[in-house]
């Protein structure tokens, strides 16, 4: 079993890792930015000392690698991403970087029959250009050329930022996976959610990561005087977006999926104004991609039977769009192994609502994700928290789980 100084040791680089921000008063750290940069030196160190080649990919991930029994057999992939949301705790994808970390540092070089890898991924949040995973994508090989004219809030480019930090644009494909390369992908994740804390649970075994839709919606009226404008003559683009906003909760809640409206801008936004202009998003996720589907399309025809009855035009654009990813049935049950490890004979099995790497991993090579207990569900604030004990039994059954597919293929 795992003391609880090596607990302490993971937490410790947590706080570590949460000093390299870009902003004074809170943690954020973003894909190509410096303090990208400085975490990736200091992992690379990390890595080093748990006995690993370190390099720094094409596409800016910082990778480790640990030979088996043999030079250049295909490797066991581990590993989770370092880029944070704006006001972020210091778990979310670091804390798995790091028990990845540590599980390398606990096995002898040289022993295993595939090679061990890990890898800190450089953005998996999307938070500098608006779009996620593009370094697990990146790995993946499963890249889009149109990504390098997005823009960050200061206008320069992706191509622009991987030329900043010192990376080749014309050398990215340096960065793609081959299947043969690769026996599979496990990752540890703080939960994100209160199911595990409600269970009186410290670990889950995922199931499926959920599948996600992400749309702009635009509600058009006309603008008039707040005063001089009779009821029964305006067309109100805020109320007929609030009363969208009102069924996609009930929707969802009917249905049994996740749907939020997380950003809502009013035009012109005149105080004695009547709104003109709603623009607004939408995320629904579900575990399956029918559910999801099947709820967008009863969210689509309520946002266009209100226009219709409020005299509104409604538009819909989707940017973002991630079907589920099931997790791979021999991975998962050395997860399940490795939770038994630490005393759970019974392992709780459960969906991700939040999106991973594995999202685009999964196109290369199968995947796996173990959950890990946080405080009352929170997550992406700063308040995210994690005890040593339930860290230790993480890096328990992560070390179990490596061991068991060793066993199994040796």
């Amino acid at each position: 079993m795992v003391t609880d100084a090596a607990a302490r040791l993971i937490l410790d680089r947590c706080d570590e890792l949460a000093a390299l921000s870009s902003e004074p008063d809170f943690l954020k750290r973003v894909h190509l930015s410096p303090q990208h940069a400085a975490a990736n030196e200091l992992i690379a160190g990390w890595m080093s000392e748990a006995g690993l080649k370190t390099w720094q990919d094409a596409a800016g991930n910082q990778c480790g690698r640990m030979e088996g029994r043999e030079p250049d057999l295909p490797a066991l992939l581990l590993g989770s991403h370092i880029d944070t949301v704006p006001d972020a705790g210091r778990y979310d994808g670091m804390l798995g970087v790091l028990l990845a970390i540590s599980v390398a540092a606990r096995i002898e070089p040289g022993t295993l029959p595939f090679a061990l890898e890990l890898v800190a991924f450089s953005d998996e949040e999307g938070t500098r250009f608006g779009t996620a995973l593009l370094g697990s994508r990146a790995v993946a090989g499963t890249w889009d050329d149109e990504w390098w004219n997005l823009t960050d809030d200061d206008g320069i480019t992706l191509f622009e930022a991987f030329q900043d930090f010192g990376l080749d644009p014309a050398r990215l494909p340096g960065a793609f996976r081959r299947p043969e390369e690769l026996i599979g992908y496990l990752e540890v994740h703080i939960e994100q959610g209160p199911i595990l804390e409600d269970a009186g649970r410290e670990l889950g075994v995922v199931t499926s990561i959920a599948a996600a839709r992400r749309l702009e919606l635009r509600m058009v009226g006309k603008a008039g005087h707040a005063g001089g404008t009779p009821f029964e003559r305006r067309q109100d683009a805020l109320v007929g977006a609030s009363e969208l906003v009102v069924e996609v909760e009930r929707l969802s809640r009917e249905r049994g999926v996740v749907g939020t409206v997380g950003k809502l801008e009013v035009h012109p936004g005149g105080v004695n104004v009547i709104p003109g202009l709603v623009e607004f998003s939408l995320d629904l996720r579900a575990e399956f991609d029918d559910d999801r589907d099947e709820a967008l399309r009863i969210i689509d025809e309520a946002g266009r039977a209100i226009a219709d009855r409020r005299r509104l035009e409604f538009h819909r654009h989707e940017f973002y769009r991630a079907d589920a990813v099931v997790c791979d049935l021999d991975l998962r049950s050395a997860f399940e192994a490795g939770i038994r490890a630490t005393g759970d004979d019974e392992p709780m099995a459960m969906w991700s609502r939040a999106g991973h790497d594995g999202v685009a991993i999964v196109a290369v090579t199968p995947i796996a994700m173990l959950f890990l207990r946080c405080k009352g569900g929170v997550s992406h604030h700063p308040d995210e928290s994690v005890t040593a004990r339930d860290v230790a039994a993480a890096l328990t059954a992560f070390e179990a789980a490596v061991r068991t597919l060793a066993t199994r293929a040796g």
